[in-house]
């Protein structure tokens, strides 16, 4: 495993805007150690995030859906077999995972925030799921699974 190295090469600049704000400028060098990103403060200590920076499943369904998604809309692959083919991922689950692209906007804020109820799983939001967001969300914001494995 390789982690992303942040290294300062320069001296910090300050300057205050004429609204009053505070501009500030690090110049930095991006480099790779082991699996995860590393920012070195000024005093060469390390900064580490306050959470957990790792994808949830859904999270990581939800990036590639519109991935796929872009890759189709941009011409650069012409259908999901062609995707299926160059990433080396079935053509059923590419199916499955095109649902994530028609999701209701507060269900997307939800996965990417990591607040969905916790019986929502990827086959809920891949398995029959309805195409009006009003729908979506009655089927999502259910209080059991069994409300929202039933389409």
């Amino acid at each position: 495993m390789s982690h992303s190295l942040i290294k300062q090469s320069g001296q910090a600049q300050f300057a205050t805007a004429s609204d009053g704000s505070l501009n500030i400028s690090v110049p930095i060098r991006l480099g790779r150690k082991e699996s995860h990103t590393v920012i070195k403060r000024t005093d060469g200590s390390a900064f580490v995030p306050a959470h957990d920076a790792t994808p949830t499943t859904l999270q990581m369904c939800l990036a590639r859906a519109f991935k796929y998604q872009q890759m189709i809309d941009s011409g650069q692959m012409k259908t999901l077999g062609e995707i299926a083919k160059a990433e080396g991922v079935d053509k059923a689950y590419l199916s499955r995972l095109a649902s994530f692209t028609t999701l209701a906007p507060d269900i997307v804020a939800a996965i990417l925030d990591d607040k969905l109820p916790p019986h929502v799983t990827f086959f809920n939001l891949t398995s029959g799921t309805p195409m009006l967001w009003d729908e979506q969300r009655a089927l999502v914001w259910s209080r059991t699974s069994s409300d929202c494995s039933t389409a």
